[in-house]
């Protein structure tokens, strides 16, 4: 086995692939990436399907050297990247040599970058799968969710044959939009709804809120004017990703990936799957607002999104969109 060594491991950098799934039952969160749309876009770049493991970059600062001949590819945020000093674009595949250095700097725009690598990461996988969670301790490198660190070494797949034929890009038109920072975002409501006032609900499609910086994987907390359902509490039950909670002090949380498996707090409605993305892509100081929608219209959206999501959507490197 080969590897990409960490030279440096950035801000906060994670293994992931596509998650847990069937353990909520013994309290086990899903994990994975939160811009699955990107994390599927640098897996299949590299020919890899596309729940593959691959590096979840918050904010950058990541540096590799290889010691293996191998293909990347980083999607995600708007992000530099340089191959041994040189730039090299996003949303392409690269090829990669031994002793090559692999830089991300910042992110200008987006807050979250990933980078597969031909083959997928060759890790051991924790109830199914290599997610890093690190509030439950689990997955990532060593298995126990620690975030990656200088001097890991990410085991990979030596790649014979890779040369210019085999690289991908995605047309432009098909990459995502990070550089706005006040956004719409679409809501199922649920049953849970009725806890809230026919006022409290206007109020709450018609405000706006601010990402705060205690926003992570979990949850991204807003602030705004605060919203206090008539039940503080309810039964726990399961919790769906995308839930919007409303606890005590009356401000949302809209529950992510590592959220916790069941929970009391009244919820209004869950955000659409298809816009998790774009939630998890805005910084700390980023607005937004909220429209509902019906589940028939959504039911429809991650349809179309489902069917329209294709490898062939890629393109030959020769080939100029």
């Amino acid at each position: 086995m080969k590897f990409l060594k960490i030279v440096k491991p950035g801000i906060h950098s994670l293994l992931q692939d596509s998650g847990r799934t069937g353990w909520h039952s013994m309290g086990i969160t899903s994990g994975g990436p939160l811009d699955q749309r990107a994390f599927y876009w640098a897996n299949l770049l590299c020919d890899n399907p596309k729940e593959s493991a691959a590096l979840e970059i918050t904010l950058g600062g990541l540096v590799l050297e290889s010691e293996v001949k191998t293909s990347i590819a980083v999607t995600g945020a708007e992000i530099p990247l340089t191959i041994n000093n040189k730039p090299a674009e996003l949303w392409q595949s690269h090829s990669i040599n031994p002793g090559d250095r692999i830089e991300l700097g910042f992110a200008r725009s987006g807050v979250r970058a990933y980078l597969a690598v031909a083959g997928g990461f060759q890790v051991q996988p924790v109830f199914n799968s290599v997610a890093t969670v690190t509030r439950e301790g689990l997955g990532g490198l060593q298995g126990d969710g620690s975030p990656l660190k200088q001097g890991d070494l990410l085991p990979c797949k030596q790649q014979e044959g890779t040369d210019q034929n085999s690289l991908w890009q995605l047309p432009s038109s098909l990459r995502p939009d990070y550089s706005q920072k006040s956004i719409t975002l679409r809501v199922v409501p649920g049953y849970q709804e009725a806890a809230f006032s026919a006022a409290q609900k206007q109020q709450f499609f018609s405000s706006e809120y601010h990402v705060t910086q205690d926003s992570n994987a979990m949850g991204y907390r807003l602030q705004g004017e605060p919203i206090k359902p008539s039940a503080e509490t309810m039964l726990s039950e399961g919790i769906t990703l995308g839930a919007i909670q409303f606890p005590p002090d009356g401000q949302p949380i809209v529950l992510l990936n590592d959220r916790q498996t069941i929970g009391g707090y009244p919820k209004i409605g869950s955000l659409l799957s298809l816009d998790i993305a774009r939630l998890a892509q805005l910084p700390a100081g980023a607005t937004v607002r909220f429209e509902p929608l019906p589940i028939e219209q959504a039911q429809t959206l991650v349809a179309d999104y489902q069917n329209q999501f294709h490898p062939d959507q890629r393109k030959p490197l020769q080939t100029k969109d």
